[in-house]
């Protein structure tokens, strides 16, 4: 038989152990907890702050399958909540999400609700004066990544002109930018304004669509410097820094988080006669050419996806370069800038340099001017410039850009 003090030391082990048990069983729900993006609330999943707002007005919405709360489009949760919903209006991608990029988009009837929809991506862009006649208020609640030459925020900024031609208010369900933890690329010229290019910001931007509207009215950029009225229903319990891993796809090219992480690099392929992995199942996450071989051992080939890229560049035809799947993006994270190094690198192993940038090749390519928003980027790769060079150039205006962004900041 054990003596009590034996006995008694037991008991008191197994108390501390039991204790110990539970300070780690409590630390590891707190880990659990931050990783289901720290209770980050987006716009539109806060109902109780904008219902009230929209009671017997008729309402027009700018949305597309990114716009949900929870599980169910944005659309179909306030119908059911009595808000009377007379048009939609579609980006590029469509309503649904399914048109591939800058294929344009019809005018349709949603099967679902009823409700027709507006394509602000095929015959034009903005809104009408007439079909905005029978709408009072304008929801917009599309999610974002954050890039320059994704042509959301200039859905939103043509949306803007039109309701503040037509004194109609826009209402911003805003959602978080997954790629709002850095400022990077140089600033757009404004000789090389374009469809994926309106405004003198660089290629990432670092702001939510909400701030980034609050830009639009205070540097005056809306067309003859407008000024539209916009109320914000903002994201509760977020900042810049968080990661936010999209709950939907944003488009169909953009179908992991590794892709959104690496597009404000990867899309700078798109300005070269390389395929940035259109035509397969991982868009912006692999770079090759055929003109590549020998050069680099990993092969894929790109085929006519529907709804993806039905004619790829380089199609049917085995392409040579990098494979960037299994690329950490924390690096990202930690660093804060575009990695250029990928591009300076397929560029000196290109065997016929003057094909490399010649858009003449392939109606695929876009302009590298345009992507990159100066001229002289392509100069700079052509010219064999570092890195360092190359970022030097995108000065003073870069950090002129991040002290004016400071003003229209809504978040950390």
């Amino acid at each position: 038989m054990k003596s009590i003090p034996h006995i008694l030391s037991c008991l008191i082990l197994m108390f501390f152990i039991t204790q110990s048990c539970k300070a780690d069983t409590g630390q590891y729900q707190t880990m659990k907890t931050d990783t289901l993006q720290s209770g980050i609330l987006t716009g539109a999943e806060q109902t109780e702050k904008y219902l009230h707002l929209l009671q017997g007005k008729r309402v027009g919405m700018v949305v597309n399958q990114t716009s949900v709360i929870g599980t169910r489009t944005v659309v179909d949760s306030l119908l059911e909540r009595g808000v009377k919903i007379v048009k939609i209006f579609g980006p590029e991608h469509g309503f649904r999400g399914k048109a591939s990029a800058g294929i344009a988009v019809a005018d349709d009837i949603d099967e679902k609700t009823g409700i027709k929809v507006v394509s602000l991506y095929g015959k034009h862009q903005k809104p009408s004066t007439a079909e905005l006649q029978d709408v009072d208020i304008m929801i917009f609640d599309i999610q974002d990544v954050g890039v320059r030459f994704y042509t959301y925020i200039n859905t939103l900024q043509y949306v803007m002109e039109a309701c503040a031609e037509n004194n109609k208010e826009v209402m911003i369900l805003d959602r978080p930018n997954p790629n709002g933890f850095y400022i990077d690329g140089p600033v757009l010229d404004s000789k090389l304004v374009s469809g994926i290019g309106l405004k003198p910001i660089p290629i990432v931007h670092g702001l939510t669509v909400a701030e980034y509207a609050q830009m639009l009215n205070g540097e005056g950029w809306l067309k003859n410097k407008l000024q539209c009225k916009i109320t914000i229903v903002p994201v509760a319990n977020y900042n810049h820094d968080m990661p936010y891993t999209l709950p939907v796809n944003p488009s169909p090219n953009l179908n992991t988080p590794e892709s959104i992480l690496l597009y404000p690099t990867t899309c700078l392929f798109e300005g070269t006669y390389l395929n940035h992995g259109r035509g397969t199942l991982f868009p912006f996450t692999i770079v090759g050419a055929p003109a590549l071989k020998g050069k680099f051992k990993f092969s894929y080939t790109p085929k006519s996806i529907k709804g993806m890229a039905e004619t790829p560049l380089h199609m049917n035809q085995v392409c040579y370069g990098l494979d960037l799947r299994n690329y950490d993006t924390e690096n990202i994270r930690r660093d804060k800038v575009l990695n250029l190094q990928w591009l300076i690198e397929l560029y000196k192993a290109y065997p016929v340099k003057a094909d490399f940038f010649n858009t003449k090749l392939s109606n695929q390519m876009n302009s590298i001017d345009k992507l990159a928003g100066v001229y002289t980027f392509k100069q700079q790769i052509m010219a064999g410039k570092s890195e360092k060079e190359i970022r030097a150039s995108w000065e003073p205006a870069l950090s002129q850009y991040k002290t004016m962004r400071q003003k229209y900041l809504l978040y950390p």
